[in-house]
């Protein structure tokens, strides 16, 4: 890990032709960080779905935002926003940082970001999905003001499921009320209440 609270970063939005790449870094912070909070074989399925190329263009075309963080022009983490179907709530999709740079004060960057633009876009809420056994994402989201909204657990295919919270965060603050920012045609999941 890195020891520091002040490295200089930048987010840039990622673009079509940087997907690739995006792809590939998603496959290094996987391989590092759930071993022991998901088996190695749901690991790679996972990957293999969410991370096709074919996938994450067809994301960016409706509607999600993907961003890159960048350290010293190194590309080291990325997060991911999309309208949901209830106006003005927006997903954090992605938020991912090479393991090496947690504690660095750039995953809590690129919420900010994210939030930011959620709000610019019209978002009053926000919601995320994170895997119960996360303990330490789960931790990071609540000390960013996100709280366990719901349990779900969600079919992914070949056996696999997705076991998660569902955390959300209250956008809204005075002078800044939110829109609508929402995806024609998404579906809604069924979320139940947290155990």
């Amino acid at each position: 890990m890195i020891k520091t609270n002040t490295l200089p970063c930048e987010i840039s939005p990622c673009a079509e032709a940087e997907l690739s790449a995006l792809a590939k870094l998603a496959g290094e912070i996987w391989r590092q960080h759930y071993p022991g909070i998901i088996s190695r074989e749901q690991i790679e399925y996972m990957l293999g779905k969410m991370y096709a190329l074919e996938t994450l263009r067809s994301e960016l075309h409706a509607g999600v935002r993907f961003y890159r963080l960048l350290v010293n022009e190194q590309f080291v983490g990325f997060a991911s926003i999309g309208p949901q179907p209830e106006p003005g709530v927006v997903k954090l999709h992605k938020c991912y940082l090479l393991p090496k740079f947690h504690g660095c004060g750039l995953g809590g960057s690129m919420m900010q970001h994210c939030e930011r633009e959620a709000r610019r876009l019209g978002a009053r809420r926000m919601i995320l999905a994170v895997n119960k056994h996360n303990s330490k994402a789960i931790a990071a989201y609540q000390r960013k003001g996100f709280e366990i909204a719901a349990s779900v657990i969600t079919e992914f295919g070949s056996g696999f499921v997705m076991d998660d919270f569902i955390m959300a965060k209250d956008l809204t603050s005075p002078g800044q009320p939110g829109a609508a920012w929402t995806a024609a045609g998404a579906s809604a999941t069924g979320i139940a209440k947290p155990e």
